[in-house]
């Protein structure tokens, strides 16, 4: 692959980027009121994050069973504490043990 290419490209995502951030800026002047539209933009950061994560949650390990009693351990553990501290360590003893066993 050339120079070229490579510069256009980091100056195609620098571009959208910048759009991205710079546009509701601008073009957005008053408060939004909306509640709909208020709740969508509180929570696609946590949506985000989640796209991000649950893929490599399933990848990390070798055995795709052990990296879902992972998971479902975790989430229980979180719907009940919310403790990310005991969330890691319950998931990672998940895992461990899952392994042991498949």
């Amino acid at each position: 692959m050339s120079s070229i290419c490579i510069y256009l490209y980091i100056l195609t995502a620098a571009a959208v980027i910048y759009l991205v951030r710079m546009l509701p800026l601008t073009l957005i002047k008053k408060e939004i009121r909306n509640p709909f539209i208020k709740s969508f933009l509180y929570y696609v950061p946590y949506v985000t994050l989640a796209v991000m994560t649950f893929p490599a949650i399933l990848s990390a390990t070798s055995s795709p069973v052990s990296a879902w009693a992972g998971f479902i351990t975790g989430a229980i553990i979180a719907y009940v504490d919310g403790n990310l501290f005991k969330v890691s360590l319950g998931a990672c003893a998940a895992v461990f043990i899952a392994a042991l066993f498949v």
